[in-house]
This record gives structure tokens, C-alpha cells and sequence, in this order.
């Protein structure tokens, strides 16, 4: 695997690609990668099957506030640079100074107002803005045919998708199904915080999902019936939000409401070890 650590090497490898006429997919990552990455790692490489595949690994302190698990988020480049290329990655791009993507001087900011204040936005307030700041600075230099999230940070993926849309970033963006461990907990880098009690905890959040699922294949509508028991099955830990939304706009539903259209149900919950977010869209 070719391992990039500045932009002229990033610059200088994509103008190889593009004259040789390689596709490049594309995957961003803050590393200690899982299965859920890794599977990232593998539609991309199909998509591109003869072109090539780059994975990036940087922890952004942009989105991370004060008091946040920045200086303590796990790391293991090496144990990641392994599993990505048996995944299928060829290419790594790994800046090891902050400075190499955010330049000395006054700070610039991407932003997308209305989505980005909701959900995780609502407690993170500058989180979106410094996901979509490095997120808007990889696209520009990597020009991928094809960049890959997952969808277990929905938000997050509406954000990126409507700010590629809008900025005319190249290629497209594809969202990717959670993976989950076989109990259900959605695979987290930061599940490696929780306690071993914690983790048990934890496994009410995809319950409550599955939960709801059955509630809307059996027909029901209404928001208040749909999130019921909500309070109650998730004080496993401190709920920090347990909204259903419209899928587009992420505008929630109000509690008197009956679902008409596509929706998702997100919610996020606080353990000492670790914040967790998860989600299931309704069609």
C-alpha cells in the first residue's frame, strides 16, 4: 500500500490516476477501523475494481469541542493500514500534523445551515462545521468517481450529500448500511470505551429500533405510539435525543403527528464510557 502523508504527494499520485485514466473511489475515515469501515473500503473498491481505492485516516480536531475525547480517541495506523488493504484499499492518505489540513491564519468554515443544527448538531453545536470543513477539503483534492459513508451517522450523510450537491464537488456520494456486532450494538470506534456493563446496556438502543421497525411494518403511524416507551427503555443511560424526522429534511415530527412519508428514527445515548448514536430509516 502507497502511504501519503502531505498534500503534494496527495496532489501529485491523483494526477498519476487521472492520466493513466484510473478511477478513484474514496474513503474518509478518523481510523481504528471496523468491519462497518471496512465495508466501506469493499463497495468502493467494486465500484472501482480497476482503479484506485484510497482511504484516508485523520482524527479532525475541528470537529471535536472542548472537554471531548479528542486528545484520547483511539488510534492504531498500522493495524489500519493492514485491514484496509486486505479490504481492498491500495492507497492511504495519512497527514500526521493538523497543520497539513487546516493552514495558520484566519479559519475558513463549511457549513450547512438548518441540517446541521439538528439531532447531533443540537448538542454538538461546531461539530457539522468541522466535519464538513475537512470533509470539503479531502473532496477537493482527492476528486474521487465514487466517496463512501456509512449511514450510521445519518446526519452526517444527509450533511455531506447535500454539500457535495451544492459545491459541485466531483463524482457522487454513496451512503452504506450499518454493520452491527451479531448481539446488534452498531460498530463504533468508540464502543472501545464501554465498560463491560455498559456494552450490555447499550444493546436497548438497536432493540428500541427493532422495536419501532416492527411497530411501522405492522402499520402503525402515529409518532406518539411509534416512540411509546421510549424515556423508559433507553434510561439504560442519559438520552441525549430520540427523534423522528423526515428523511430528507431531518425536520422532526411532532409528537401529535402521523407519519406520510419516508422517516428515520435517530437517537443518541450517553454512558460514562461513551456517546452513542444510532438510527433505522422508515420507508
Amino acid at each position: 500500500m502507497k502511504i501519503l502523508r502531505d498534500i503534494p504527494s496527495l496532489l501529485a499520485w491523483r494526477a498519476e490516476a487521472e492520466a493513466a485514466g484510473r478511477g478513484v473511489g474514496f474513503v474518509p475515515t478518523m481510523g481504528y477501523l471496523h468491519a462497518g469501515h471496512l465495508s466501506l473500503v469493499e463497495e468502493a473498491r467494486r465500484r472501482v475494481p480497476e482503479g484506485e481505492v484510497l482511504l484516508s485516516i485523520f482524527v479532525n480536531p475541528t470537529q471535536f469541542a472542548a472537554g471531548e475525547d479528542l486528545e484520547i480517541y483511539p488510534r492504531d495506523e498500522a493495524g489500519d493500514l493492514a485491514k484496509a488493504e486486505a479490504a481492498g484499499a491500495n492507497v492511504a492518505f495519512c497527514p500526521l500534523d493538523p497543520e497539513i489540513m487546516y493552514r495558520p491564519g484566519p479559519p475558513v468554515w463549511v457549513q450547512v445551515e438548518g441540517l446541521e443544527q439538528r439531532l447531533c448538531g443540537a448538542s454538538r453545536p461546531t461539530h457539522f462545521r468541522g466535519v464538513c470543513t475537512v470533509v470539503s477539503k479531502l473532496f477537493n483534492l482527492v476528486r474521487a468517481d465514487v466517496n463512501v459513508f456509512g449511514q450510521k451517522d445519518y446526519q452526517q450523510l444527509a450533511i455531506i450529500k447535500r454539500m457535495h450537491a451544492e459545491l459541485f464537488f466531483a463524482g457522487e456520494v454513496v451512503g452504506m448500511p450499518i454493520v452491527r456486532e451479531a448481539d446488534g450494538l452498531a460498530m463504533s470506534s468508540r464502543n472501545a470505551y464501554l465498560s463491560a456493563e455498559e456494552r450490555q446496556k447499550a444493546l436497548a438502543l438497536s432493540g428500541f429500533l427493532r422495536t419501532v421497525e416492527a411497530r411501522w411494518a405492522a402499520g402503525e403511524r402515529r409518532v406518539a405510539a411509534l416512540l411509546a416507551d421510549a424515556k423508559t427503555v433507553l434510561s439504560v443511560g442519559e438520552i441525549d435525543y430520540v427523534t423522528l424526522s423526515d428523511a430528507e429534511t431531518l425536520e422532526p415530527w411532532a409528537d401529535d403527528a402521523t407519519v406520510d412519508r419516508p422517516s428515520v428514527l435517530a437517537l443518541a445515548v450517553k454512558f460514562a464510557g461513551a456517546r452513542l448514536i444510532d438510527n433505522c430509516v422508515l420507508r
